[in-house]
């Protein structure tokens, strides 16, 4: 028993030593802890790279919001070239008030751009035109130029585009001598970059066309197909002239009389009294300003003028019969008129703001055109985050030279085309770039070429 209690006694100190190691080796089990420390610098990791999602989130989407606020401040100027005085004055008048609807609807704004006009007035004068158009480029910093009436004009012009090397989208300076010059060299007088309206050759046909077609069917029948012409002094009215001469005599037609006139001519009695003695069966020729083509209708009228009068251009000016009345009866133009209901609601709209009716041809063209180059800037600034003058001369020559792009959401033509054999002149053709042939009756023009457009006869004079 003493055995006993002396081997207790022995062990007993042995087992609590034993005891205490156990437990604070269970104490300190933070084992755990230097497994979890590897762990944990994952979780440390983790906190470094928060910082920067955080600060990279902000960053990426922050700067480019300034950005945008900074751009929306930029402005895109435009050079918008037109007669807004002189004796066409009225034509730009038109060109304003179709660029004022056109832009209005857009708030003048593509992307971060604000869009801002810059009127350059070519007072009808080829030499006033250039030097108020490169003072546009210079001094006013415009960036790209849009429209034109006159031919003369766009000849001058296309001089000062190729000097700064600076895009011209779209005019209505149809003369060949635009096309000529454009041809000579592409790469320098290519910054005149498309017509609004083609050489008059592809259009004047139709006038004769429409007279042949009385003739064989019996409507028309003149003592003898004779032509007196007449036309203003300008390249267009140049160019007018000689297509109409070369079609009238392909159809065996004679020219019996060519005369030229001053483009702010008004007093056309002694010409007028010659063509009345000559007594042709037709007189055909063109003007630009109103104060001349009214002048020739009514003075034709009041010298008793028998010959069935062909004036193109007539109807360019929307209050045309207001200033002409009942003298401009019978007389053969040819314009484009308002088939798409778009187009008649333009006309009722623009009459209601600018308080005067505009012409398909100066007014409603233009707004088309205008349409046009909001839907080339819009794509450009799409594919390139910015409007300037290379980007658009770029995207112009790649695409609308080639082929490759299109209007079709005009008002006044189905769509407006070119092609490497058309350009600068637009594609002509049904369903492109046409006019129908008509003939006047108390303000009103009456279809009458091609037949499947035809709204009535051709009516010889009484």
């Amino acid at each position: 028993m003493k055995t006993l209690q002396k081997l207790i006694k022995i062990l007993l100190p042995i087992m609590l030593i034993v005891g205490l190691t156990s437990a604070l080796a269970g104490c300190a089990q933070p084992t755990p802890e230097p497994t979890e420390e590897p762990s944990e610098p994952p979780a440390e990791e983790a906190e470094p790279t928060e910082p920067p999602v955080e600060e990279e989130e902000p960053e990426p989407t922050e700067p480019p919001a300034e950005e945008e606020a900074e751009k929306e401040q930029e402005v895109f100027k435009m050079g918008i070239v037109g007669p807004f005085s002189g004796p066409s004055a009225r034509i730009g008048d038109e060109f304003k008030g179709a660029a004022n609807m056109a832009f209005d609807a857009i708030d003048w704004q593509i992307g971060h751009y604000k869009l801002e006009p810059v009127w350059i007035d070519s007072q009808s004068d080829p030499a006033k035109a250039s030097q108020a158009y490169e003072q546009a480029i210079v001094q006013e910093g415009i960036q790209v130029g849009l429209n034109n009436w006159h031919s003369s004009v766009a000849v001058s012009c296309m001089e000062v585009t190729a000097k700064h090397k600076f895009p011209h989208l779209g005019g209505f300076g149809a003369t060949n001598t635009v096309n000529e010059t454009f041809e000579s060299d592409p790469d320098k007088y290519g910054y005149w970059m498309y017509k609004m309206w083609p050489m008059p050759a592809k259009l004047t046909s139709g006038y004769v066309y429409a007279l042949e077609d009385a003739i064989e069917s019996g409507i028309y029948a003149p003592e003898s197909k004779t032509v007196a012409l007449f036309a203003e002094d300008t390249d267009w009215g140049r160019s007018v002239l000689e297509g109409l001469r070369g079609q009238f005599e392909d159809a065996g037609w004679e020219i019996v009389a060519e005369e030229l006139f001053s483009l702010d001519a008004s007093e056309f009695y002694p010409l007028l009294t010659k063509f009345k003695e000559l007594n042709p069966a037709v007189v055909a020729g063109t003007g630009t300003g109103l104060p001349a083509v009214s002048g020739f209708i009514k003075q034709a009228d009041e010298v008793g003028l028998k010959s069935l009068i062909v004036l193109d251009g007539l109807g360019w000016f929307g209050e045309w019969y207001e200033v002409t009345g009942d003298a401009s009866d019978y007389v053969i133009d040819q314009i484009p008129g308002w088939a798409k209901a778009e187009g008649q609601q333009f006309a009722e709209d623009f009459e209601a703001v600018n308080g005067f009716a505009p012409s398909p041809s100066s007014g409603g063209i233009s707004y088309d055109y205008y349409n046009m180059f909001i839907a080339i800037a819009q794509e450009v600034y799409d594919e390139c985050g910015e409007l300037s003058t290379e980007t658009l001369y770029d995207f112009v020559r790649e695409n609308i030279w080639t082929g490759k792009w299109t209007y079709t959401d005009g008002i006044v033509m189905e769509e407006y085309e070119y092609t490497p054999e058309t350009i600068p002149d637009p594609v002509v053709g049904p369903s492109k770039y046409i006019f129908p042939v008509l003939q006047y009756f108390d303000g009103e023009g009456k279809v009458i070429y091609p037949p499947e457009w035809a709204e009535q006869q051709l009516q010889p004079k009484p």
